[in-house]
């Protein structure tokens, strides 16, 4: 989606804030003992109680209303029974549609205790976002948003999930441009265009570099390949000729 009027941008941010709000009072009740479920409760609540809907139950019929991964799980984890325990790790992913516009956002979290390698994984991880994210400008090519994560993975020793990509968004959970990708792509030709609304998600991992659906029973959840921690952080935002304005901050 290319924003064309000032009405569509505030409902953007209205709802991009909204995915954050969930988000983060999802995070807020993370603890030993709760379930993926009772976390999924509180981010419907809050998405429902402010006039907006579940993207993933209303576009794809997602069993949730969010997406609650732990541990092997890369991606798209159904939120249910499975009680979150101390040391695990933990990312929610809100995606929302209000008066016809959506927001998505994400996050992973480490419940304590934390081991070290795997808060450094954390920090890094939105580290790898920001990289990203400062490659955001109109006219700039989209392409060195993979770029510049990929050297930053390279650097610090980490590998990429390269069949999980960032998106448009806006009119649809998964708009134009399709599958902007989060790692260096040699094909990727594209131009950011100004008022372009899209995600930046890279998902970094100490040794993962696919996602691999699971068994036949849950055709949702996604497993990194080869098993390793892996997080994803993710935001919501439009280019400018200033940079990128992130629509998914909860204030």
């Amino acid at each position: 989606m290319v924003i064309s009027s000032e009405d569509e941008l505030d409902k953007l941010k209205v709802i991009g804030r909204l995915c954050a709000q969930a988000m983060e009072t999802m995070a807020k009740s993370l603890e030993p003992g709760i379930t993926t479920k009772e976390l999924d409760d509180i981010g419907r609540k809050i998405l429902e109680d402010n006039g907006a809907q579940s993207a993933p139950e209303t576009c794809y019929q997602f069993p949730g209303a969010t997406c609650i991964s732990v541990n092997e799980e890369v991606a798209h984890g159904i939120p249910g029974g499975r009680v979150i325990k101390a040391g695990d790790l933990v990312n929610i992913d809100v995606s929302a549609v209000k008066d016809g516009f959506f927001g998505d956002c994400g996050s992973s979290y480490a419940v304590p205790p934390v081991r070290r390698e795997i808060e450094k994984l954390c920090r890094d991880g939105k580290r790898a976002l920001w990289t990203g994210l400062q490659q955001v400008k109109a006219g700039n090519q989209i392409a060195g948003i993979g770029n510049a994560i990929g050297a930053f993975a390279k650097k610090n020793r980490y590998t990429l999930i390269t069949n999980l990509s960032s998106h448009g968004i806006g009119l649809t959970l998964h708009d134009e441009p399709k599958e902007i990708p989060t790692w260096p792509e040699k094909s990727e030709r594209r131009i950011m265009e100004e008022g372009l609304v899209f995600t930046v998600e890279p998902f970094l991992s100490l040794g993962g570099t696919w996602a691999e659906d699971g068994d036949n029973d849950d055709p949702w959840t996604l497993y990194s390949d080869p098993n390793a921690p892996t997080v994803q952080y993710e935001h919501t935002i439009v280019a400018t000729r200033s940079g990128p304005l992130i629509l998914t901050l909860a204030n």
